[in-house]
């Protein structure tokens, strides 16, 4: 299928061929018929990439913050390759958009096939052919609404969420500055409501859209705007001010604290930086309320992935609800779009749609549509070949099933560059970031469903790099199939999936889990040095994880089992490495519930005896500063104390004298990505004893019962 991209790294926009999305639970596909390209949103997301590295920086000092603690953390060479795999990724583009439902995934049987819908969601709803969109971001379009004005449900919802913002009533006043699209359906939905509007801009031409609109008085910002709205409300000024206007500065602010009465609500609905006047703010106790977005439900994966509707009684107008009203709004007349949908371009030519917005005032413009080829287009299983596929043919030939940033930034170019390997073939849900690791890393050819690789007889070697809920059946069934596997972390994330993975791996023995610091040179140092030990260990391993968002997918019992399944697994693996026994028994502890951390439950401690008495020790916590390091391995016994700091270093101790090696920090991703080359070309046995894979899992699933459990878990 076709689908608009754009390279962040130096801004280049086009339209490519990309592996159509799959069908998932909990949303529909949907062949596009139309998308509107967003004047606002969009245009700034394109200037930014179109910026040089020192530009980005400086539009985006939060994202420069977070890079600079990643090299703390992480070190520079690591932190270059996420940042650069980050830049050189495609972007999708577009979020709000019309079209037909061609098939509906489990849980969306309040969609049929052959529905109209509206459809809404950066990453969602893309100028695409065919998009997948959760149920949450779908609104069926009223009998008679041409599906080029069901596009604009989105950007409609926008404009009704900042309406309802300012909480106005029948016969109030309200401002409106800033009359580009939101602005122009901001006026109509207060005229519908039963407002007086007036409406403010720098351009004559929105100012003479804005009457036909319904602005009762419509004024450019020379004018005198104060003493208009002064005039038209006896003195006492707007009950409401609503800025949809897109401004480099905060005057948009300094005019609604003039025109805005006593305790009246100044709402933000455009992109305006907040700096707020004190003096006619505080004087007139003005209420500043932000605008987020289409309504409730909006950046909550529960409600948006999930499908988690929020109670009416609760919650009247969420995000869903906000798209059904504006269709109403349409199919009723109350809002009227044929003066603000001034351009149609086809598909093909989006990149002259993009050209309109960068020419900034050469041509008027308000809503721009793409339109799409009325052509079957229904879900199917879809590869297509790189024509950039440069790679010798090898005796490894890999498929990737996943390509997150882990799996680009660091899998798939060590891979790469490891003798006799063939990246042949990359797989994701989305298509769109298959085609562009297949374009980036040079694989043959890239697909939208797992089963394109499993199927795929000259594939000897997958790789699964997916979500963690995945993990499990991806590997068994790639087993099942006779090609050697390669799982990220974890295995599994229950004891039945981990069984069923165990049997298949007893048949199809070529399974590795990416347990990489095993084979770090200094992991291997340390236990070279306690070889010949006599008695048991200690260890102790301190993880300095820092924090990631409440709302990540890891976070998610369901798809990422949590930051001590999805990265605890890491370092209960370390430990019985070191310990070189067979974990007995386990308990873990967790911040209590007075603490607000203890949610994510991503600050805990587990203890683990071995069969052969050695105890280990391993505190994960988010709660430290990075400027610390990561991790922190310390080993006891037989009178010698061995440390490993963050991966450069280890000092081994022993009769008084300590022997240190340092090195650019090596967890041991390439050597163990090259031990799976060799079990896949000479056919031995695999890095990685079935026998400790199932031990380290089964001891991290234990710590996890144990910490909900509060008591010990034998194994």
């Amino acid at each position: 299928m076709k689908q608009v991209v754009q390279n962040f790294r130096d801004g280049e926009l086009y339209v490519d061929d990309v592996p159509s999305p799959a069908l998932r639970p909990g949303g529909v596909l949907v062949a596009t018929e139309y998308s509107i390209v967003s004047a606002g949103t969009e245009r700034s997301k394109v200037d930014l990439a179109r910026k040089n590295l020192v530009a980005k920086a400086i539009a985006r000092p939060d994202q420069v913050r977070k890079v600079l603690t990643a090299v703390r953390r992480e070190g520079l060479q690591a932190t270059y390759h996420k940042v650069m795999n980050k830049l050189d990724a495609l972007s999708p583009l577009g979020y709000s958009t019309s079209g037909r439902v061609v098939a509906v995934g489990a849980g969306c049987e309040q969609f049929a096939v052959g529905d109209l819908v509206a459809c809404g969601g950066a990453g969602y709803a893309n100028h695409a052919e065919l998009v997948w969109v959760p149920g949450n971001l779908c609104a069926p379009v009223p009998t008679g609404v041409d599906p080029a004005d069901a596009a604009f449900a989105t950007i409609g919802a926008i404009a009704l969420h900042g309406v309802r913002q300012a909480e106005v009533r029948l016969g109030e006043t309200v401002v409106v500055i800033g009359l580009g699209l939101l602005g122009q359906l901001t006026v109509q939905l207060l005229e519908a409501s039963g407002c007086r509007v007036i409406g403010v801009d720098i351009d004559p031409w929105k100012i003479e859209l804005a009457h036909k609109s319904g602005a009762e008085r419509a004024l450019l910002r020379s004018d005198d705007v104060v003493a208009h709205t002064l005039g038209a409300t006896r003195g006492r000024g707007a009950d409401a001010v609503i800025i949809t206007a897109a401004a480099p500065n905060n005057d948009p602010f300094v005019l609604a604290g003039e025109l805005a009465r006593d305790r009246a609500h100044v709402v933000l609905v455009g992109a305006v930086p907040i700096e707020i006047p004190r003096s006619p703010y505080y004087e007139k106790e003005l209420d500043v309320r932000l605008s987020r977005s289409y309504g409730p439900g909006r950046y909550d994966a529960q409600y948006e992935e999930k499908g988690l509707d929020y109670p009416i009684g609760y919650v009247r107008w969420t995000e869903n609800r906000n798209m059904e009203a504006f269709l109403d709004a349409v199919a009723s007349k109350q809002v009227r779009l044929n003066e603000l949908l001034t351009h149609r371009f086809a598909l093909d030519d989006a990149e002259r749609a993009y050209d309109l917005l960068a020419g900034g005032g050469a041509a008027r413009f308000l809503g721009i549509a793409l339109c799409y080829p009325a052509r079957p287009c229904a879900p199917r299983l879809e590869t297509i070949p790189s024509e950039l596929a440069v790679s010798p043919r090898g005796r490894v030939r890999v498929g990737f099933i996943g390509a997150g940033s882990f799996a680009g930034a660091t899998l798939m170019p060590l891979l790469a560059d490891l003798r006799g390997v063939t990246l042949t073939k990359v797989c994701t849900a989305s298509g769109l970031s298959a085609r562009d690791a297949a374009v980036r890393h040079e694989f043959a050819a890239s697909a939208n469903d797992p089963e394109a690789i499993l199927a795929d007889r000259d594939i000897n070697a997958v790789v699964i790099a997916t979500r963690h809920d995945s993990h499990a059946a991806l590997a068994r069934e790639a087993l099942a199939r006779d090609k050697a596997v390669f799982v990220e972390k974890p295995l599994a994330l229950t004891r039945d999936e981990l069984a069923e993975v165990v049997v298949a791996a007893r048949r199809n023995p070529a399974l590795v889990v990416g347990f990489n610091r095993r084979f770090s040179p200094h992991t291997e140092r340390v236990r070279r040095a306690f070889e010949r030990r006599a008695g048991a260990l200690v260890i102790a391993i301190r993880v300095n994880a820092g924090p990631i968002p409440a709302a990540s997918w890891v976070h998610d019992p369901a798809a990422g089992g949590g930051r001590l399944l999805g990265e605890g697994c890491h370092f209960v693996d370390l430990a019985g490495a070191i310990a070189g026994a067979r974990p007995r028994s386990v308990r873990a502890v967790g911040i209590g519930s007075a603490d607000p951390a203890s949610r994510l439950r991503d600050n805990f401690t587990i203890a683990i005896e071995y069969a052969d008495g050695s105890i280990a020790t391993i505190v994960y916590t988010s709660k430290g500063d990075p400027a610390l390091g990561k991790e922190r391995i310390e080993v006891f016994g037989d009178g010698i104390a061995a440390v490993i700091d963050d991966f450069h270093t280890s000092t081994i101790t022993r009769g008084g004298a300590t022997d240190r090696q340092r090195t650019k920090q090596d967890k041991g991703h390439r050597e163990l990505l090259a031990r799976f080359v060799a079990m896949v070309t000479l056919g031995g046995p695999p890095p990685i004893s079935l026998a400790d894979l199932e031990g380290s899992t089964l001891a991290t699933i234990g710590a996890l019962e144990s910490l909900s459990l509060g008591t010990p878990i034998e194994l």
